[in-house]
């Protein structure tokens, strides 16, 4: 395993989920109150509204990580996101300079509810990735690829990119860490989303008969023809984000059809026959921006996360936002984080004994902050 969990299962945990959501977030005030800035909050854009507004940061991700390492008064951060989310806060909160400049002491990074995971980053683990590395080596020259993970993936992952000369993406950055990667080596091995490399890629102008799209699931070269192997500019892994690849050009049609002068708007980890149909594409901040800069009475439908698009709605009323899907798609793991949950984590930190602490081995940590340095250089 990629890192170690300190958790402690309380048998309180049920008292919580059966108290009012008034009474959690008074105690959660408590705690914020007495702890200030010594206690950090984080809330992913995609959490539910009673989570998000107790946060003292939101934001995507590797944002929220960033912020939070950067942090000098922060001695502990809970993190309303997932679990990947909590294994870059460590590594980025934790990593040696830091330690150094507070004479080696840890802050520890709290995930609430440890269910709380990404089906995406499951998509890819380091066995199935050393394996596909292996293989591929029997047919190309391995010192001719690179290897790119999106930040939706496990520590143990990043730091495979980090041994083998590699680099994380964020979906905002995805271009230009490409473009470094195929300036440098002439293939790219990207994973575990296959929607966001192939989109990235078409943008690119790489013709999609140079992007072979590896099966982990299939024991021989994934499925994959040898020559397409060699032929191969990007080779594709077969992961994506349940939520995104749920949206169907059948709905982009729909209501552009209800609603002529619609706007589309679209997260690049959807499949490529709804990307090609958008107006704009982008990253979770390229949507919230293109919403707020847009004028009165701008009609879009939105295709990413049901609660970052109905947040929206509800903050722009002078706009007419409309969520791509004909019904509600939630990140079903993210939405494991609750009250109950955040209530019952900051009341262990707060007593010194704090749950849930997502702790990155020390060797997978420094490959894996290898693999995200090299994508701060890149910005």
């Amino acid at each position: 395993m990629s890192f170690a969990t300190h958790n402690s299962p309380d048998p309180e945990l049920a008292a919580y989920q059966s108290q009012e959501p008034a009474a959690l977030v008074d105690r959660i005030q408590q705690i914020r109150n007495q702890m200030g800035p010594r206690l950090l909050i984080l809330g992913h854009h995609y959490q539910r509204d009673e989570v998000i507004a107790l946060a003292d940061l939101r934001g995507d991700s590797y944002q929220l990580a960033k912020m939070a390492a950067e942090s000098e008064s922060c001695q502990a951060i809970v993190f309303c996101g997932v679990h990947f989310m909590a294994e870059t806060a460590d590594i980025l909160a934790n990593r040696p300079e830091r330690l150094r400049q507070r004479d080696g002491r840890r802050i520890p990074v709290i995930l609430p509810n440890l269910a709380a995971g990404c089906a995406l980053a499951d998509m890819a683990d380091v066995a199935q990735v050393e394996d596909c590395w292996r293989q591929l080596g029997e047919l190309i020259d391995m010192d001719d690829v690179t290897p790119v993970t999106y930040v939706n993936s496990t520590a143990a992952i990043k730091a495979f990119c980090g041994r083998h000369g590699g680099i994380v993406c964020t979906s905002a950055n995805a271009r230009a860490v490409l473009e470094w990667a195929m300036a440098r080596r002439s293939r790219v091995l990207f994973f575990p989303d296959q929607h966001l490399a192939r989109n990235t890629a078409c943008a690119m102008g790489i013709p999609l008969g140079r992007m072979p799209m590896w099966d982990p699931r299939e024991k021989h070269l994934g499925g994959c023809q040898p020559d397409a192997i060699r032929q191969s500019r990007i080779i594709l892994w077969q992961g994506h984000c349940c939520v995104h690849q749920a949206f169907l050009p059948s709905h982009v049609a729909m209501l552009r059809q209800q609603y002529p002068d619609i706007k589309i708007l679209v997260h690049p980890e959807c499949m490529a026959a709804v990307v090609e149909q958008a107006d704009e594409v982008g990253s979770t901040g390229k949507i919230l921006h293109a919403v707020e800069q847009s004028p009165p009475g701008t009609r879009w439908a939105i295709g990413t996360e049901w609660n970052l698009v109905n947040r929206l709605k509800n903050q722009h009323p002078e706009q007419d936002i409309h969520f791509l899907w004909p019904t509600a798609t939630l990140c079903e793991t993210m939405y494991r984080i609750d009250l109950p949950h955040l209530c019952w984590a900051l009341d262990h930190l707060a007593a010194g004994a704090p749950v849930n602490v997502i702790e990155v081995e020390p060797n997978i940590a420094r490959d894996a902050l290898e693999a995200l340095q090299r994508m701060l250089q890149v910005g």
